[in-house]
């Protein structure tokens, strides 16, 4: 299920899940993530393989890196996350100041 481009995940009971099982893999694969509940509190999540890998991508990366680690997957994007983290303004940006 698709909501503005973005994917809502199902969500099932863990009753429901065992019950279903081949489905919620189906859908899991189909890039459909699938939420278990259990009393009605999410508990894990069904997720491609794919997914789980780029989510312990951004996971080793670290905050300290910033959105410059989120490029990473290609040749080179390491040394870029390494410029962007170093970079620096030169100035301080002017902010307006509001009389009352």
């Amino acid at each position: 299920m698709t909501f503005g481009g973005c994917q809502m995940a199902t969500t099932v009971s863990a009753a429901r899940a065992k019950a279903e099982f081949a489905e919620c893999l189906r859908k899991a694969e189909t890039g459909d993530p699938v939420v278990i509940t259990r009393h009605g509190k999410p508990v894990v999540a069904l997720v491609r393989a794919d997914r789980l890998q780029q989510l312990e991508r951004l996971r080793a990366s670290g905050p300290e890196t910033g959105l410059a680690s989120l490029a990473g997957g290609w040749r080179g994007s390491d040394q870029l996350a390494r410029v962007v983290a170093s970079s620096r303004r030169s100035k301080p940006r002017r902010t307006a100041k509001l009389d009352r």
